[in-house]
Order: structure tokens, then sequence, then C-alpha cells
């Protein structure tokens, strides 16, 4: 099979993953529908195993997640499959690792922020999560097919360097995980504001934030990394390790951003709305970095391919 074919493979590929992450966005957003809906049952009412009723206070417990909510995992998981397959096909189209141009970050990108969705089952139950997480990616997989894509074509000289499989990817992770804290700390500052509906589903707020600050601080470690990298390989490149470029200095700040919130949290005693606050400014310049940066900025790294 030649390399137009492949491709054309991975686009069907990429438009299947939207498909079923659009169908997943919508088991989702019936289960917190149902749960906004539901009336709390009160803990005096529940009868435990012995069959007389328990006696407890009188606070409301919260409506779980239901069958909705499982769907919605499966098909997320399903489409999850589906697009790693067309980053796959995009790479061997393509010859090389399939992030170099505005487009196969994008696509690379996605799939690693609902990876680190899918696989923080393993740690903690993010479900509560899936609406954001399959709207996300819904939507910015629509915008990269119809804005960003370019068909595959060699690697620039300065993009020729093993560098860019580690510098690259490196950035995704932290954007992956950088995007669920995101999505944490918005949910934070929901149930800051009201406690009813879907709200009285999830954790605390305090909760939510101790697990916006931890995802964070992951991402902010391969930030770090992503940041000393780029130095390393600007100097293999270009001869240098720093040149102000409007790229480097977006780097940089986004660094800036993420290392005060965390600096701010754990010793200036930042919490509750500050610091979701701050979390969100740092993604909004992750989102800023990606798309005005390298569509209307021109520098050594200019390689939207657009």
């Amino acid at each position: 099979m030649n390399t137009p074919a492949l491709d054309a493979l991975s686009l069907l590929l990429v438009y299947s993953a939207m498909a079923v992450y659009t169908v997943a966005f919508v088991a989702f957003a019936v289960d917190v529908a149902r749960r906004s809906a539901a009336r709390p049952v009160p803990a005096h009412e529940l009868v435990g195993a012995g069959g007389p009723a328990v006696v407890a206070p009188a606070e409301p417990v919260a409506i779980g997640p239901g069958r909705g909510a499982r769907v919605g995992f499966v098909l997320t998981v399903l489409a999850w499959a589906l697009h790693v397959a067309s980053v796959v096909l995009r790479g061997v189209a393509a010859g090389r690792v399939p992030w170099a141009n505005m487009y196969e970050f994008a696509l690379t990108g996605i799939a690693v922020i609902v990876g680190v969705f899918v696989l923080s089952r393993l740690w903690r139950d993010l479900t509560f999560l899936g609406v954001y997480i399959t709207g996300l990616a819904t939507a910015f997989l629509g915008v990269a097919t119809v804005n960003f894509y370019v068909e595959p074509i060699p690697l620039p000289p300065a993009l020729q360097s093993y560098w860019l499989i580690i510098h690259v990817f490196v950035a995704t992770l932290a954007t992956g995980f950088f995007a669920l804290g995101s999505g944490l700390s918005i949910l934070q500052l929901l149930k800051e504001r009201r406690a009813g509906g879907f709200l009285r589903s999830l954790p605390s707020s305090t909760q939510l934030e101790d697990l916006s600050y931890r995802v964070s601080v992951i991402g902010f470690i391969f930030w770090t990394f992503t940041l000393i990298a780029g130095a390393v390989w600007a100097e293999h490149a270009w001869g240098r390790y720093w040149g102000w470029d409007t790229k480097e200095v977006w780097t940089f700040i986004i660094w800036v951003v993420y290392a005060g919130y965390i600096h701010a949290r754990a010793t200036r005693g930042w919490r509750g709305s500050r610091s979701a606050w701050l979390q969100l400014v740092g993604f909004v310049a992750v989102l800023f970095n990606f798309t005005v940066v390298n569509l209307f900025f021109k520098g050594l790294h200019a390689y939207s391919g657009l």
C-alpha cells in the first residue's frame, strides 16, 4: 500500500474516532443529566443488609455514575484505539514520527490527552471528566482536520534529529497532564459555587484541587524536561542554547506560570479558587502557544506546515 493510501486510511480512522468520541460525549452527558435530575437519597432512608433502616444523619447521598458513564468510558477506549491507530498510520505514511507539524502534533497530542484520562483509571476513577475529555477531543480533532491538515512531507533539516522524538513527545505528555488538571480545576470552581445537581456526585472541591495539583506537578516535570531538551536541541541545530525566539519565550512563560502555581500553592498557601484560576491560566497559555504562536508569529520554530 502506497503512502497516499496509508494517509487516507489514517484520516478515515480520525473521522471514525471523532464519531465514536461524539457518541461517548452524548453517553457521558446523558449520565450527567440523569445525576443532575435525580433526587438525592437521604441516608436515613437507606436500608441495611439486615433489613432495618440505618440510623444516620439526614445528609443526602449523592447519585453515583450509572450505565451512561460506563458506556461512555467503553466508547472512549474504543475511540482512543481508533485514534492511536490513525496516529501510527500517519507516522508510517510519513516515514517518521507523526508530530512534525501542527496537524500531526494535534493528532498525537489529543491522543495523549485521552490516553492520560483512560489510563488514569488505574490510579483513580475520573469518569466524571468524561464529558470534558470527549468534548475536548472531538472539538480539537475537528479543528485540526479542517484547519491544519497537510499531506505528509519530508522533515526540514532542523527537525532531522532524534531530539524531535524526545522533545516533542515529552511536550505532548506534559500537555496531556495539564489538560487533565484544567478539567479538574474547572469542576473545582463549579463545585465551590454550587453543590447541587451533578456536582453532588463529585469529590469535594478540596479533593478536586488536590487531584489537579498532583497531575499538574507531573505535567510540570515533563514541561521542565521539554524546556531543557529544547535548549540542547537548539544548540545542536543552531549553535546556541537560547535565542529569544517566540516559541522559546512562550515555552518559558508556560514554565514560569506553572512554577508559580506550584510554588504559590505549596509555600504561600494559595488554595481554593485562586489556585484553580492560576492552573487554568497556565493551560490557556499552552493552547495559545500551540495555536496563536504557531499561526501568527514567525521564527525559527515556524513548523506549522501551513
